[in-house]
């Protein structure tokens, strides 16, 4: 529950901003605190459509929700930077912090004591696009801030008669890779700031100028030219008390800082340069226009849009000039060059968005897209000012461009696009090896397998549409094939996505663990990802029916989950999690099967439940415009399940009527009549006069501009439930089989175990090989007793094949047994009970599944040889990750026994855990016993706390554990 206060404060403040505008402008309705709180990871300065420079308040220095350097519920302001991140779950810029100050002090206050930061209050901080202003308490100094794309104004204003001293501090949150502050005179500096955060080398140049000359500069320890990263300027004491800073940032060099600034602002005041940022937020946040008598709704909304409208950023100088992938600086004069482009998120709904209002930036976009891919070697996953962050999974820059282009927006070099997108598909990286060869991404060859498999089939049937529109016939089939991998991952029994341990599922199974099996999300989550071939889903599950129950439960299911925490999952609805985004498109799959009042129930839900207009009203971080995007499309009535597709999947409107002004003239008007709260599902609908009896419409349909009218009822309607009314995504051409699947068998037994196959579709036949001997039909379990070699495939009897998939089933010494004394996570559990004796080794990744974790806990294990046995030494791996908080033991204890009742200890083993790395090492421990024995006791010792300068200090760490090795 909200703090009552604080609430009041916010509604006081949004008030009190809105108030600086005529209601009857759209920028009004803006309220840029929306998604400070919580974990929405929202800024609320200043900045332009789609800009460069992003001044801001930064009142956060580390940690995750300050993300953007802006948390609603601190205290202090530090300063005020020019460059800041929207709604991303990983930390970055900050760039180029000043603050007004009256005394001369370099210390930030970060430690409690004494510093610049100031204390502030929100009913004394108001903000709306493209300005924002706040009172600094300890100080009594007003600043007011203001942008332009490339540049910014800061205004100070002075109480009487106090000292006026600004910092420039360059040292501000991520780590300086060089700096230096140049003096071109008592009005203008100029510099540079690399950096390392998630940006590894982020270059950027700035050209400041002041209203007034200085009359004194003091430097950190006194430097007067070189690595400086701090200094103080201290300006006379006059009747003037307002002082006038104009900045410029560049990604190029200190020249392009300075050309941004005289191109931008010259000689311009604050209050134009603030007029003119108004006039283009009006003219952006025009392009939809609503109508509606909640005023809360109509703020949501326009915020939302806002936000659509932040990233990506503009990364290009005014002369055209630019720093590319390869971090050499490149010319462009046929297109704006773009980076911050969260595409994981993204290419769900803010891109389709911008297919229908940003045409032209879409070009844009797709040729920075490309211009990248030339520049680094590549498409990029989430680039970030001429970085590759290689952030999330997928290749998800080409369905960005394959939605384009199957929409008719063609400014730039299809056959380059789709080479490219090709270039993407056919890497060795991150699963798709094993992804090309199997088909599935095996979970000991690669993390967040499951996930990785279902958005590779996804972003590879977008390649295939756009092979199968340039008649590419040869490309069309290979990308159809791969885009129907989805269904190596789906278990008939479960009827959930599941990880493919060894060819058998991983287990123990349980769909609302959080595990390295899926991506920032559960089995739940992930399971009804298959937006390209959602009949084929479909029928997978059963049918229609049961995928209406599958779904019913998903939304009713427990809001729990188990495993590791992730702190993404929010906004829960049974397991639907609305502030992550594989859930965005699920409340919309009931069109499929029949029952769109069901969409229009949730979807009603999801737009009042997990949108508010307060500083946590929105459910999860708002990822660069994706969160909101969702809110603008739903809010209209429809959402682009499938982008690529083509259609959009109706919803239920929110408002009495939305225009979309569409760049050549055209409006596409959605009303409602007979709406309400209660009045939430469609009983009819019209399209341009004519009965619309589906629950879709076409983007051509929109772009031809006209009006979709609906009628809303307090019931459920009978209004496109026909199989003909409802929206369909479906693969009918070169089509796969599955690979059977290992449903029973232990990989590593003892005497003897019993194998049963499976494969989730029924009409083909599965054979299998032993020993590298002929394939057989398999027609009932069998059993074997010996190390074997494995083989398996599907045949339809027609020519039709599946992939060979091959496994190693071991054998362990019958004899041989082991008492685990501690509890292993189950999401690391390594293969179970045996997992330490079973002759498999872990691999470098944790997350393939091999090791066996132990979160804050010791291991403590019993091997049990069966008889007495001479045995030399005894060996134990062990697995350091600490980026992963995976430490070493501090030390490993073994004691052997011929009775089990006497044991002997042998010199205990330590281990320097401490000390802190970057690097991923397996570690050997060995003991010499030269004796005969029947028991070994090993224990070893977690680290425990993780330790000061780890990211996750506060925190416990875990001990990860293999292959105990007697000789």
């Amino acid at each position: 529950m909200r703090n009552t206060l604080s609430l009041l404060l916010f509604v006081c403040s949004a008030f009190s901003f809105s108030q600086q505008i005529s209601s009857e402008k759209l920028t009004s309705f803006v309220n840029p605190f929306i998604g400070t709180g919580g974990h929405g990871h929202t800024y609320p300065g200043a900045t332009m459509p789609f800009g460069m420079m992003q001044l801001s308040p930064d009142t956060r220095l580390d940690g995750w929700d300050g993300c953007s350097g802006y948390h609603y519920s601190d205290e202090y302001i530090y300063g005020f930077s020019h460059t800041h991140l929207s709604g991303t779950g990983v930390s970055d810029y900050g760039d180029v912090l000043l603050m007004p100050t009256n005394t001369v002090n370099f210390n930030n206050g970060a430690d409690g004591k004494s510093g610049y930061r100031a204390h502030f209050s929100h009913e004394n901080e108001t903000a709306s696009p493209g300005f924002y202003k706040v009172l600094l308490d300890d100080t009594n100094i007003e600043v007011e801030l203001t942008v332009s794309k490339r540049s910014g104004i800061h205004q100070y204003t002075f109480p009487k008669n106090s000292k006026q001293i600004v910092i420039l501090d360059l040292a501000h949150r991520d780590k300086v890779l060089s700096s230096e502050i140049k003096i071109l005179s008592k009005t203008e500096i100029t510099g540079h700031r690399h950096s390392d955060a998630w940006a590894k080398d982020q270059r950027l140049f700035f050209n400041i100028q002041f209203s007034r000359p200085y009359k004194k500069v003091t430097f950190l320890n006194d430097k007067t030219e070189g690595e400086m990263v701090k200094a103080a300027f201290e300006f006379d004491l006059s009747e003037v008390n307002e002082l006038e800073i104009k900045a410029a940032i560049s990604a190029v060099n200190e020249a392009g800082a300075k050309k941004n600034l005289e191109a931008e602002i010259g000689n311009k005041t604050f209050q134009q340069i603030k007029e003119e940022a108004e006039t283009a937020w009006e003219k952006q946040l025009g392009k939809i226009e609503i109508e509606t008598q909640n005023e809360n709704q109509r703020t949501i909304f326009y915020t939302a849009l806002y936000h659509t409208m932040i990233a990506p950023n503009l990364y290009q100088d005014v002369d055209g000039r630019y720093r590319g992938m390869d971090l050499e600086i490149h010319q462009s004069n046929d297109f704006e060059n773009y980076t911050v482009f969260s595409l994981w998120d993204t290419y769900r709904a803010a891109h389709p968005l911008y297919t229908i209002i940003e045409k032209e930036r879409t070009n844009h976009f797709i040729n920075s897209l490309l211009a990248k891919h030339d520049e680094g070697g590549i498409l990029p996953i989430w680039p970030l000012a001429a970085n590759y962050t290689g952030c999330m999974i997928g290749y998800h820059a080409v369905p960005v461009i394959a939605d384009a282009y199957l929409k008719g927006i063609r400014g730039f070099d299809a056959e380059k696009a789709f080479e490219a997108m090709k270039h993407s598909a056919m890497q060795d990286k991150l699963g798709l090896k094993s992804y090309k060869e199997f088909g599935f991404i095996p979970v000991e060859e690669e993390s967040e397998s499951v996930s990785k498999t279902l958005e590779y089939a996804y972003d590879d049937w977008t390649i295939a549409e756009m092979a199968k529109a340039m008649g590419k016939t040869e490309d069309y089939q290979i990308f159809s094939e791969r885009a129907q991998y989805y269904k190596n991952v789906f278990d008939p029994e479960t009827k959930f996505m599941r990880g493919r341990f060894r060819n058998t599922w991983f287990a123990p199974f349980d769909p609302y663990e959080v595990n390295f099996n899926y991506t920032e999300a559960n089995s739940w989550q992930y399971s009804f990802y298959a937006p390209q071939d959602i009949s084929g889903l479909i029928n997978l599950m059963g049918g229609k029916t049961e995928f209406e129950k599958q779904l019913d439960k998903l939304f009713t299911a427990k809001q729990e989950t188990s495993g590791r925490q992730q702190a993404d999952i929010t906004g829960l609805i049974g397991q639907y999690a609305h502030g992550n985004e594989p859930s965005h498109h699920m409340a919309y799959l009931y069109n499929f099967v029949n029952k769109p009042a069901k969409t229009q129930e949730k979807v009603h839900q999801i737009l009042n439940e997990m949108y508010q207009n307060a500083p946590d009203g929105i459910s999860g971080n708002e990822d660069c415009g994706q969160m909101s995007a969702w809110y603008v499309f739903s809010a209209m009535g429809f959402y682009p399940v499938t982008p690529v597709s083509n259609q959009y999947i109706i919803g239920t409107p929110l408002f009495e009527m939305a225009t979309i002004n569409l760049e050549d003239g055209k409006k596409f008007e959605i009303s409602a009549e007979n709406l309400s709260d209660t009045h939430k599902y469609i009983a009819s609908a019209t399209l341009n006069g004519k009965p619309l009896k589906r629950s879709f419409i076409k983007h051509s349909e929109i772009m031809a501009g006209g009006k979709l009218v609906f009628k809303m009822t307090d019931k459920p309607s009978k209004w496109a439930t026909k199989d003909e009314e409802v929206p369909k995504t479906e693969i009918t051409e070169n089509l796969i089989l599955p690979a059977p699947f290992i449903s029973k068998g232990d990989v590593a037994f003892k005497n003897e175990t019993e194998i049963s196959l499976g494969i989730p579709i029924s009409e083909s036949e599965i054979l299998y090989s032993l020993n590298n001997s002929d394939f057989r039909i398999y027609t009932k379990p069998f059993t074997i007793s010996e190390e074997t070699e494995f083989r398996t495939y599907a045949s339809n009897g027609y020519g039709k094949e599946s992939k060979i998939l091959s496994t190693h089933f071991y054998k362990i010494d019958p004899n041989l047994s082991i008492k685990l004394e501690t509890e292993y996570a189950n999401q690391y559990n390594g293969g179970g009970e045996n997992a330490l004796i079973d002759g498999v080794h872990g691999a470098i990744d944790f997350r393939t599944g091999t090791w066996q974790g132990y979160h804050d806990t010791d291991l403590k294990a019993t091997v049990d040889l069966g008889s007495k046995k001479g045995v030399q030494t005894v060996s134990i791996n062990f697995l350091q990750d600490q980026r992963s908080w995976i430490f070493y033991p501090t030390e490993i204890s073994c004691s052997v026994s011929e009775n089990g009742t006497d044991f002997t200890n042998l010199p205990i083993q330590k281990i320097d855990a401490e000390k802190l790395s970057e690097e991923t090492e397996i570690k050997t421990i060995e003991f010499e016993v030269d004796k005969n024995i029947q028991f070994i006791k090993i224990s070893a010792k977690n680290f425990g706390d993780l330790p000061k300068g780890h990211l996750g200090y506060g925190g416990k760490a875990w001990l990860f554990v293999d292959e105990i090795e007697i000789k």
